[in-house]
């Protein structure tokens, strides 16, 4: 079909492939860190530029229409190239003064790198970190960040990526709320004892029963999408939930639940675009990084 001759707001763009990749205006506003609204206008306001309509809702979903299908590889095609320009550029740059931008999840964000940044500012107060906690596998070769802490080996061909070690996770509750409860043992029916879940709970739900837990949805009485406020709850006594160990070693008043269930292994990656290796402060920052974890007892 005809475009109408327009220049592209990059955020526009962001805007419209996010809801591509997840299929709703709340979604995707929660992936760019958006509000729905926000997001919603940004859509509107491509539509108007390009003369076209991009999206039908079907329920809670939002559908590509011809045009939107039209434009979704052109798109991802301008978005990497825009990119691929950024990286090229900022791997160049040798100044150790600039933004490092660093994405974990949210649980490391706020219990295991705030020691790490205090280093950092003592050794090169001229670097600005970003933190960017996100519990999704962000693209750097997007330029979502520039430094990610990943729990998978990344498999692009175009990330340099360092085992930093691994850590484990396990069930663990509230001294008071593992006291209230009795301690029970995995071979015991677990009908009055409440789980705290993320979004993702069924599989977490699938996985401990795997491992001979007695459980069902009933257990899961609280669910959060973030780990910090899940985390909270655990500590606050509300029920049991799975952490790994860097955290909880960090958390005074609470133990492994269960401490006879063989734990989970939790590798940690250190990752970059290989073109911003390059880069003096991304290098920097990398390898404090890496010493940082490499001094953590916590990690094996």
């Amino acid at each position: 079909m005809e475009w109408k001759s327009v220049s592209f707001d990059w955020n526009q763009i962001r805007a419209f492939l996010a809801t591509v990749d997840e299929g709703s205006f709340s979604a995707a506003a929660r992936v760019l860190g958006l509000t729905q609204p926000t997001l919603g206008r940004q859509i509107a306001a491509l539509e108007a530029d390009l003369g076209v309509t991009l999206f039908e809702r079907n329920g809670r979903r939002m559908d590509l229409t011809k045009s939107g299908l039209e434009l979704v590889e052109q798109a991802r095609a301008m978005l990497q190239a825009a990119g691929q320009i950024s990286l090229t550029a900022s791997g160049q740059s040798q100044s150790v003064e600039g933004e490092v931008s660093i994405t974990a999840t949210e649980a490391m964000m706020a219990y295991m790198l705030p020691p790490f940044v205090a280093s950092i500012r003592q050794q090169a107060p001229g670097i600005e970190i970003r933190l960017v906690a996100s519990d999704k596998v962000s693209d750097l070769t997007a330029r979502e960040a520039d430094i990610a802490i990943r729990h998978v080996q990344p498999e692009q061909p175009d990330l340099t990526a360092k085992k930093l070690g691994q850590t484990q996770a396990r069930l663990y509750g509230a001294y008071r709320y593992l006291d209230q409860i009795g301690r029970p043992d995995t071979n015991q029916d677990l009908a009055g004892v409440d789980f705290i879940g993320q979004d993702h709970y069924l599989r977490s739900l699938r996985v401990l029963s795997g491992r001979g837990l007695k459980l069902d949805r009933a257990n899961y009485k609280m669910i959060s999408s973030s780990s910090v406020t899940l985390w909270e709850m655990v500590k606050a006594g509300l029920g049991l939930a799975v952490m790994t160990d860097d955290v909880a070693q960090r958390t005074p008043g609470v133990e492994a639940a269960f401490p006879d269930m063989e734990p989970f292994d939790v590798p940690v990656w250190l990752v970059t675009h290989r073109e911003l290796h390059s880069s003096r402060r991304i290098r920097m920052v990398f390898d404090l990084l890496a010493e940082h974890f490499a001094k953590d007892t916590s990690y094996k």
